[in-house]
């Protein structure tokens, strides 16, 4: 599948996870997501940037904006960390789990506002989570 652009941001601190909100909401926008749409890989991608800084200690997201053929377009947002790492995926995409102080919805929500949703996490190596979202 045809990757038409690519762009990676550092996930530091809190000033980066607005700038990751603002380049996701920019790229759909181009690609002529409509607001609902807009405003769910939005929220995906602000959990999974938050995420990334509080339980991954940092790290970065790549953003790839796809086409398949002709019609089919979609933006594709991959978040890696090498933070600790999730020593049980299955029990972090419960709604509700959560290591911190929030909701537990982050992952569980992320994975129901994508069109597609990938995970992989190795303890003391880190976690990679990739979400789609298609137009």
């Amino acid at each position: 599948m045809p990757t038409i652009k690519t762009d990676a941001l550092p996930i530091r601190s809190d000033e980066d996870v607005v700038r990751v909100r603002q380049k996701v909401r920019q790229w759909a926008t181009e690609l002529s997501f409509s607001l609902v749409e807009q405003t769910k890989v939005v929220t995906a991608a602000s959990e999974l940037a938050r995420n990334t800084l509080v339980h991954g200690g940092g790290g970065e997201v790549t953003l790839e904006t796809l086409a398949e053929g002709t019609k089919r377009k979609g933006l594709r947002l991959t978040f890696q960390d090498r933070g600790p790492g999730i020593p049980n995926i299955e029990r972090a995409m419960t709604e509700g789990y959560t290591t911190g102080d929030g909701l537990g919805l982050g992952l569980s929500g992320a994975r129901r506002l994508s069109s597609e949703f990938d995970i992989h996490s190795e303890v003391g190596v880190g976690t990679s989570v990739t979400i789609t979202r298609w137009k």
